[in-house]
């Protein structure tokens, strides 16, 4: 508030007065500048938005799908072709790159973006999944992507912390089943706990390195030296992920303890860059929990209150017994890997429950999700940002994304499997509609003819594909949402 002064003509006090006037003027728009959202919703259909985010390295029309170029390089591809298949943001990973080179050695080398001559806006993670993909992942047997349909994963929920492997199975003959009428195999399965890589302390993450077994530290300030270090546009706090299999009394300390290591990042951002002047960026906050609408909306609630450029929704999508009665558990083991972590059904109802409770002015950013029906079912509960390692995954081994007019239908998660024989002399592209530089130049009959030889080509030509596909369909949901046509778009894809 600026308070009111009384002028005195002719005296050292009016000019005294008038300086004061000025810094607090100063002061007013230093703070105005500082708490001004970097984030603009152009348009709305619905709770579905279009807007535009701001970065030091140039605007982002959101909704946006963010390629994965977890190690400085979104894999078989370089910047040109991502730049030419449509990319505006990419994802760098904190825990690879501050392994190896470093980030000390980066910053050297002019930061993430000239190490890797990419000159768009980078998003960077805090390493918070990787401590959980060398820890709880690892323990309770828990894949991020999905396993192919039709393979069976068993699971124990016996010990306390769900920290068992098969060491052993037995097949002790046939066996008839009465009641279903059909032949099998008995099965005994030997059990013991798996030891992960990662340790959680109030301090941070410990954990030993994938590439020489060395010790590391990873504290909230530590993170966010090396996302600094890397030069990155958005930064992430350091947050623990938390698994499905967690019980209830583990979820409840590691929030609260998420929340300290999130004020702590926060700080450390502040100071830092306020210390160092370095170009004003974004930092997004991480808003965990578990499949329960009473902590999800207890979460939301907490970081709305807190003073971040954004959010990024995190933690587990899982329905595991724990925390879902939808799946079906018999003598404690569950046969569908997807109920395990990626839920589309615990996303969906996770961004119904928290989007509505965070702030208009943030980007809402859905960690490591990026699948055709998620981008949907989350942009139509008002998510900005994407991003997930399964369109080059599914590139590198032989699944390629279809539109619904080649065939593309939740069924099949809209893919096709290259391998399959009845595209041996297949003269049609991948997807006669897709306009990347693949389907307009290669047949199916030569991509599978690669990915059986085994070809260095393949990798780049999938992956041009699968990224332009899924970069240009969250792009034309943008116009939909722009054009107030997101209900006959989603109806088109999804029914």
């Amino acid at each position: 508030m600026i308070p009111i002064f009384i002028f005195f003509n002719n005296s050292p006090i009016r000019v005294c007065i008038h300086k004061l006037i000025i810094l607090e003027f100063k002061l007013l728009d230093d703070y105005n500048t500082h708490h001004m959202s970097n984030f603009k919703v152009i348009a709305k259909d619905r709770q579905a938005r279009a807007g535009v985010l701001k970065t030091p390295h140039g605007e982002v029309e959101t909704p946006v799908y963010m390629p994965v170029g977890t190690q400085g390089t979104v894999k078989a591809l370089d910047p040109e072709d991502l730049k030419k298949l449509g990319a505006q943001i990419i994802l760098g990973n904190t825990y690879h790159l501050n392994l190896r080179p470093t980030s000390e050695l980066i910053k050297k080398m002019g930061g993430l973006h000239k190490f890797m001559g990419w000159d768009g806006p980078i998003l960077t993670d805090s390493g918070g999944f990787q401590a959980f993909s060398l820890g709880a992942m690892i323990e309770h047997g828990i894949k991020k992507v999905s396993a192919p349909r039709g393979a069976d994963i068993l699971r124990s929920h016996k010990s306390d912390e769900g920290s068992m492997k098969i060491t052993k199975i037995h097949k002790s003959g046939k066996v008839y089943d009465t009641k279903n009428k059909t032949i099998h195999r008995h099965i005994t399965v030997e059990l013991k706990p798996k030891i992960g890589l990662a340790k959680i302390t109030e301090d941070g993450v410990e954990f030993k390195s994938h590439l020489n077994g060395e010790v590391h530290l990873l504290t909230p300030e530590r993170s966010i030296e090396i996302q600094l270090n890397l030069g990155t546009d958005i930064a992430l706090v350091l947050d623990e992920l938390v698994s499905p299999l967690h019980k209830k009394s583990y979820v409840a300390q590691s929030l609260e303890r998420t929340h300290r290591w999130e004020l702590r990042s926060l700080e450390y951002y502040k100071t830092s860059v306020k210390k160092n002047r370095e170009k004003k960026g974004s930092l997004f906050g991480i808003l965990q929990g578990v499949d329960d609408k009473a902590i999800r909306t207890q979460e939301a609630k907490w970081i709305a209150k807190q003073d971040f450029d954004g959010v990024s929704i995190g933690g587990s999508f899982g329905t595991s017994p724990l925390w879902s009665e939808s799946v079906p558990v018999i003598l404690g083991l569950t046969r569908d890997p997807e109920t395990n972590w990626a839920s589309t059904k615990s996303i969906e109802q996770t961004m119904s429950w928290v989007t509505p409770l965070l702030p208009d002015s943030w980007p809402r950013h859905a960690l490591g999700i990026g699948e055709v029906v998620d981008f949907f079912l989350c942009i139509e509960k008002g998510v900005d940002m994407f991003d997930c390692v399964s369109p080059t995954r599914r590139a590198r081994n032989g699944s390629l994304y279809i539109s619904p007019k080649s065939g593309g239908k939740v069924r099949n998660r809209f893919v096709l499997n290259i391998s399959n024989s009845e595209f041996i002399a297949d003269l049609k592209p991948i997807d006669p509609s897709c306009g990347c530089y693949t389907c307009q130049t290669f047949s199916r009959s030569y991509l599978r003819h690669l990915f059986m030889s085994k070809e260095l080509l393949y990798p780049r030509l999938a992956s041009i594909h699968n990224l332009y596909f899924m970069v240009n369909l969250v792009k034309t949901i943008r116009q939909s949402i722009i054009d107030k046509q997101f209900k006959k778009l989603k109806k088109k894809w999804l029914s």
